[in-house]
């Protein structure tokens, strides 16, 4: 403790940093940010968007970019994207906003963010599926994922997944994001020997709408899935991103 409070002193360490390091989370006006959770439970801390307003994300975001080189915000509006561009304006610092997953990442200069010899497929129904799979990409991209995306192939035309059936194998886990019934997970899992990891989006009509049909048809899946909840993407991401850390780990082995 004694070199930490004299790095402080010597200018050396920030106080943010300093407390990460002595509790594993840093504390600002707008919350705490939980700078660790990367090395304690493999899953990068990200920002949820909604609910906060552009200050508090933008000064949340200071605070991850501070103390873990990186940070990562989801459920973004124009507003929250325009105050961070604003906030590292003149900074060594990129941002890279994905105006359809309703994503910011801002990586310092230099940052180097983990490398995974695994493969995350992530395949949609249809285009509507896209932010929902998006947000999933971002989320196992910084967790050192390859992604690779396989989309628009709903089961109303079954060619249109037949004829992606070897990228589908060759992926170590899959996404498969659907709204409507959420039939997809449940015919992809049926065709391969990967883990399939079903992502029901909020899309649909009248009753079981808005993801309530998906979510409930892919729990009720007869091929073996697991399930994140409507519209969870980041969720989807971080367990993918988890079984990509289990086999690259097991490659290295």
């Amino acid at each position: 403790m004694r070199d930490i409070l004299d790095a402080v002193a010597a200018g050396d360490l920030s106080p943010a940093d300093a407390e990460v390091q002595l509790r594993g989370y840093a504390t600002t006006d707008n919350g705490r940010f939980d700078a660790a959770r990367e090395q304690r439970r493999g899953v990068p801390e990200a920002i949820l968007g909604e609910g906060k307003t552009p200050a508090e994300i933008s000064d949340l975001a200071a605070t991850a970019v501070e103390t873990t080189g990186r940070a990562i915000v989801t459920r973004t509006d124009e507003d929250d994207v325009t105050a961070l561009h604003d906030r590292f304006d003149g900074e060594d610092v990129s941002v890279d906003h994905d105006h359809r997953a309703k994503t910011v990442v801002v990586h310092e200069e230099g940052y180097e963010g983990p490398t995974l010899a695994a493969t995350v497929g992530i395949v949609t129904g249809g285009t509507s599926d896209a932010a929902v799979a998006g947000e999933a990409a971002v989320i196992a991209r910084e967790m050192g994922a390859t992604v690779e995306f396989v989309e628009d192939v709903g089961v109303a035309h079954l060619g249109r997944v037949l004829d992606h059936l070897d990228t589908l194998r060759e992926s170590d886990v899959l996404i498969v994001a659907a709204g409507r019934e959420g039939a997809l997970p449940t015919v992809v899992a049926g065709l391969v020997d990967t883990p399939v990891i079903g992502l029901p989006v909020p899309t649909g009509y009248g009753a079981g709408g808005e993801g309530r049909a998906a979510l409930d048809g892919m729990l009720q899946s007869c091929t073996i899935i697991s399930v994140v909840n409507i519209g969870a993407g980041f969720v989807a991401g971080a367990q993918a991103g988890l079984v990509a850390r289990a086999v690259d780990g097991a490659r290295d082995a």
